[in-house]
């Protein structure tokens, strides 16, 4: 018959493929698991109030229609909800394709099962694939893995959280309205069971047999399931254990399997006495804490309670006196398998021949200290015992005290198991490698021997006082071929004729009376030495081998050895070599991987990469865990260091006295520092002792492990300290800003000295290690800043600068703001804002209004760029871009609420330009048309003026970066300033000349250089922040002549004075000029040129008709608004940076020459 797995069996193959996809599906759902979005949880008050009325659980099914009634009534919630599925929808897919292969999944297998029944597999049915090993198994396994889906579905992802996942996916996704799409199926099997993995909470009736028969089973196939687990050993484990007493223990993983299909028949659990007797006798009979599916915990004592016949069944197993029973015996066992394993360990103990003559004992060690180490890591878990439940807690307590239980014994058992296992293991695989080699030297030695011997007794060879002797001439020649003729592939045979061939050799010198010669004694004693190695290297079998790996499973201990962490590390902390040790602990642990790769690897899946990527990952997570104990101490042994370097040592002079040289060496200090310094090499050697080890299908590399641990440590502390050490109080007078950044800079190269003292010690490369993760936290905080700015938002997980490996920390926000970079921006916004203070040009200097005191100067910038290095001037650079470009929203949606939809505004408008038109001509009465513009247009200026000089102010703040960036850039860099600077130039030469000549090359759209040239320039503040577009407009209409009004509008709240400029009138009615220009210019900036062509036209045009109305009425001096318009022109030539004559088109030169010497 053909073998049930081959390629062409497909009654096998279908099967084997439903197993291999069941295990790749929890894989993806404990992956998935992490990735919860928390807004789905509703847990604290402000999601709830912001995102209560967009997100609902299945409650919506009763009546959608009014739900999204609801929502279209008002278009806030709209937007919101529209935001939210932008930012959602990605990841609320990938959970629905996960909830929708589990409903899949048990559709294919229910199929599966119609076609075995009706015949499509030739010769096959249920019963024939039953009585067939692997179908047995694979049944088994199929509808097991079901039940463990459904379980870790209701443990790891909440009911409400699915329920809500799914409507959200069901609103948002245009596949549900497909046919072929059974979103009302899965919502059924996946909708709320009332069950909560939270400590304490209660079960649900009826829970989980009710959850499991969501879709139906063929009854007789979950039956005689049931009946081939409970009387079979399906994977024959009971040989690998031939003692008695560890038959539950053999048949662990059959339990667990067992366990979770009986409550797809619950009514076995509830009246079948006889069967769950013989279930609870054969499987439990000395254990009740099993472990379901990598390490998932179950305590039958808690899940069995609500059903009759299983409890009762169970109750011998739980009495108390067979509780002190089993621990006292596992006691017993653990002491004396320790011994006996620490005894193997001893150096030069195991030696191959010890370890070839006594494998059933070493193998009898293991499977005691295995099996001692599962019973007792299951049974004192915290995890598996309800501390509520009072019987749970009474059997706990009465194991922990018979055991003498002290967790740091159970874990040195289990280290000093695993070092002895993986010791064993790797003698015995050379040994496999090197068997045939080594057999065959040992023939030809034996044989040489012999033929040497031969030699001797012919007489010809001369021995002392060895007679010619033909009959052992020739009976030891034949000896000699004898041992030739041995043939390696037989070994049974073999293995005979050697025994044979050792007692003749006995004989031989005891008839002969050989004895007497001793050099013929030692040939025939070495060639029977030969031949027993002969016998010992056949012995070696890979079967010892597979034992050894089915005894070593961990897979157990997935999640139970977390509460271990905390003794590895110390252990670590006290003793840095012991990683050693370690490795062979976390190597045991890999072996758990087998168990859901198994059948994904037979079936040739393309789910194995990702399955074996996605355990092997965690178990990796893990070991980084546990070692990261090494980079925190090094860290405070380095804080000590600090210490000791800034306060307590002084600096040797180059020259000095000698009686002063006592006071300069610092014996105490010194030796302290050299101290500190060894204690960390030597956490550096312990971890670098563990080699390259190949942890699942991932390479740990124990030198890339201490830097990614050292990584992770200096993000933690240096975001810990950016985010406490920026925190201000805007109450306080003066400002906290400098002080602040002046101590945080303190701290900072405190971290950056440190780091560069000890790189030498721990052989990395420092400065490259502080500038790449100073500025992933940076610019991670800037992009998280920055996402209030966003609508789609770039999750954790989409974020470049995020890493699991070295996580950036997230702090809750203590204000608006919510990371350090935006209280830090926000901070100097307050402190510069344009109603509180006045800023001079040419000092880059700000002043108090009303005090005129110093509020803060361009100093600022260069105490941020010591503190956060050029990653944070400019992350502060891009946040500002991000508010310009909400102020400008904000403007353009407020000109659209206060100007076009107001008739009298626009009435007023109309009027003007009809007055004023044509622009090239003087207006003639122009005061009077002017201000009664202005007058009826008064309402409009103040929010006007407020949106202006935020902007503007802004736009002082980016400017101010870009020159601190390019001034630090020419000094640190100046290369890369100069590379920088041509090839800028190069490429606007190349642009220019192919806008003149087209035939030029220009860079095509797919190519990136423009765009990344642009973030090194802003980078190398070689940019003018004047001169970018920050948003794309439409036209407005009346939008020059509004900002003309504007201007002209706030000119009487400005005076001219000979040293200041333009500066403000009363500081109750602040304005300050710098933010007002530049505000304005950024916003014409924005909208077509012919917009800024009309505004100066106007400008020029008010500017000749006062001057004309003057003129005429023989008033002598300028008027203090013609005054304040030239300067505004002759401002917006010098930040443009555009030829003067753009400004002479309107206004004739001879008044811009004349202006300044009437002053």
């Amino acid at each position: 018959m053909v073998d049930f797995l081959a390629e062409n069996n497909l009654c096998g193959q279908a099967i084997l493929r439903i197993v291999s996809c069941g295990n790749a599906i929890i894989a993806e759902l404990l992956r998935l698991s992490e990735f919860i979005p928390p807004v789905f949880r509703l847990k604290d008050r402000a999601d709830q109030q912001k995102y209560g009325d967009i997100i609902f659980d299945f409650s919506y099914f009763k009546g959608p229609e009014l739900c999204e009634s609801k929502l279209e009534s008002k278009p806030e919630l709209q937007d919101l909800d529209e935001e939210f599925r932008e930012n959602n929808i990605e990841i609320v897919t990938r959970f629905y394709l996960a909830f929708q292969s589990v409903h899949k999944y048990i559709v294919d297998l229910n199929r599966y099962l119609d076609d075995l029944n009706e015949g499509v597999y030739i010769q096959q049915t249920l019963e024939t694939v039953l009585l067939n090993e692997d179908g047995k198994q694979l049944l088994c396994e199929a509808l097991y893995l079901y039940g463990v889906m459904l379980l870790v579905i209701d443990q790891k992802i909440e009911g409400e959280t699915r329920e809500r996942m799914l409507v959200s996916y069901y609103r948002y996704s245009a596949a549900r309205s497909s046919a072929d799409s059974n979103m009302d199926d899965i919502c059924k099997l996946l909708r709320s069971t009332g069950y909560s993995s939270q400590p304490g909470a209660k079960r649900p009736p009826n829970y989980p047999e009710s959850y499991f028969q969501r879709v139906p089973i063929n009854e007789t196939f979950i039956s005689m399931v049931i009946g081939r687990l409970r009387s079979d050993d399906i994977y024959n484990q009971v040989s690998a254990y031939p003692l008695p007493e560890h038959r539950s223990t053999a048949l662990a993983n059959q339990a667990a399997m067992l366990y979770v299909i009986l409550y797809f028949e619950p009514s076995i659990l509830h009246t079948h006495q006889a069967k769950m007797r013989e279930i609870v006798d054969k499987y439990f009979p000395d254990n009740w804490v099993i472990s379901i599916y990598m390490g998932i915990t179950v305590n039958l004592a808690d899940a069995w309670e609500p059903y009759k016949a299983a409890k009762t069944a169970l109750n011998n197993t739980l009495d108390l006196s067979n509780v002190r029973e089993q621990a006292s015996r596992y006691a017993t066992v653990s002491e004396r398998v320790h011994a006996q394993v620490q005894q193997f360990l001893k150096e030069g103990y195991l030696r191959e021949e010890l370890v070839l003559d006594n494998i059933p004992r070493l193998l009898n060690c293991l499977r005691d200290g295995n099996v001692a180490i599962r019973w007792l890591m299951l049974h004192t878990a915290d995890s598996a015992c309800d501390p509520n439940n009072k019987r749970l807690r009474q059997i706990k307590d009465q194991i922990l005290t018979d055991l003498r239980y002290n967790p740091k014994i159970l874990f040195q058992l289990l280290l000093d198991t695993a070092q002895f296992e993986f010791i064993l293991k790797e003698m015995f695989k050379q040994m496999l490698s090197e068997k045939q080699a080594k057999w065959e030297h040992h023939k030809k030695e034996g044989s040489e021997r012999m033929t040497e011997l031969a030699d001797v007794f012919s007489g010809v060879k001369p021995l002392t006082r060895v007679e010619k002797n033909e009959n052992l001439q020739a009976w030891f020649r034949e000896i000699s071929k004898q041992i030739l003729s041995l043939n390696y592939d037989d070994s049974t045979a073999a293995g005979r004729k050697t025994v044979q061939l050792i007692q003749a050799l006995e004989e031989v010198q005891e008839f002969h009376q050989l004895e007497s010669n001793l050099q013929v004694c030692q040939f025939l004693a070495d060639t029977r030495k030969f031949l027993h190695q002969m016998i010992r290297t056949i012995n070696i079998k890979e079967e010892v081998l597979i034992t050894m790996q089915i005894i070593g499973d961990l897979s157990f201990a997935w999640q139970l050895i977390d509460s271990f962490t905390s003794i590895m590390q110390e252990s670590i902390r006290v003793n840095p070599s012991m990683v050693t040790k370690l490795r062979a602990t976390f190597l045991k642990l890999a072996s758990a991987l087998d168990l859901p790769l198994l059948r994904i690897n037979q079936a040739n899946s393309p789910d194995l990469l990702s399955v074996s990527q996605y355990y092997s990952g965690e178990l990796v997570s893990y070991v980084r865990k546990v070692l990261q104990i090494i980079p925190e101490s090094m860290f405070t042994s380095l804080l000590k260091i600090i210490k000791l370097q800034t306060h307590d040592i002084i600096e040797v002079p180059t020259r000095l006295d000698k009686d002063k040289l006592r006071d300069y060496a610092q014996l105490g200090p010194r030796y302290e520092v050299a101290k500190l310094t060894h204690a960390i090499s030597i956490f550096t050697e312990g971890i670098l002792m563990m080699k390259t080890t190949l942890v699942g299908i991932i390479k740990v590399d124990p030198k890339q492990l201490l830097e990614d641990g050292i990584r992770k440590e200096l993000v933690k502390r240096v975001a810990f300290a950016l985010h406490r050490g920026l925190i201000f109080n805007p109450r306080a007078k003066p400002s906290e800003l400098m002080p602040k950044l002046k101590e945080l800079g303190a701290t900072m190269d405190g971290f950056h000295r440190s780091f560069e003292y000890i790189q030498d010690y721990v052989n990395i490369y420092g400065l490259k290690i502080w500038q790449e993760e100073v500025s992933r936290i940076i610019n991670y905080n800037v992009e998280q800043e920055c996402n209030n700015f966003l609508r789609t938002k770039i999750q954790d997980w989409q974020s470049m600068y995020q890493s699991t490996h070295i996580p950036i920390p997230k702090f809750t926000p203590v204000d608006e703001s919510v990371t350090f970079i935006g209280r830090l921006c926000r901070e100097i916004l307050r402190i510069t804002d344009p109603k509180m203070t006045c800023h001079i040009d040419q000092l880059n200097t700000w002043y108090d209004m009303k005090t005129h005191q110093e509020v803060t100067s361009s100093r600022l910038f260069s105490e941020i760029q010591n503190t956060l290095g050029t990653f944070g001037l400019n992350g502060l650079d891009r946040l500002l871009c991000f508010m310009i470009v909400k102020e400008l929203q904000n403007f353009l949606s407020m000109f659209q609420k206060i100007i076009l939809r107001d008739r009298t505004v626009q009435e007023t408008l109309k009027t003007l330009m009809n007055a004023v038109s044509p622009l090239k001509s003087i207006v003639a009465n122009s005061n009077k048309i002017y201000f009664s513009a202005i007058a009826k247009t008064q309402k409009i200026w103040t929010a006007y003026l407020e949106a202006i000089m935020k902007v503007g102010q802004m736009q002082i703040l980016r400017q101010q970066i870009a020159n601190e960036l390019n001034y630090s850039c020419r000094f640190d860099s100046k290369h890369l300033a100069a590379a920088l600077e041509n090839l800028n130039k190069a490429l606007l030469a190349d642009i220019e000349a192919h806008y003149q000549d087209p035939s030029l090359p220009y860079p095509k759209e797919d190519n990136t250089l423009l765009f990344e040239i642009t973030a090194y320039l802003e980078a190398a503040g070689i940019h003018n922040p004047l001169n970018k577009i920050y948003i794309t407009t439409k036209r407005l209409p009346y939008f020059p002549v509004v900002n003309f009004l504007f201007l002209i509008a706030q000119l009487p709240k400005l005076q001219y004075n000979k040293n200041l400029g333009m500066v403000c009138r009363k500081p109750a009615d602040p304005v300050d000029w710098p933010p007002l220009v530049l505000g304005l210019l950024t916003l014409l900036k924005q909208f077509h040129s012919r917009y800024t062509e009309q505004f100066l036209a106007l400008i020029g045009q008010f500017i000749r008709s006062t001057v004309e109305q003057c003129i005429s009425q023989k008033i002598p001096e300028m008027p203090a608004d013609v005054v304040g318009a030239l300067l505004f022109l002759e401002d917006y030539v010098r930040y443009t940076k555009l030829p003067r004559r753009v400004a002479e088109a309107h206004v004739p030169n001879f008044i811009f020459d004349e202006f300044r010497t009437v002053l």
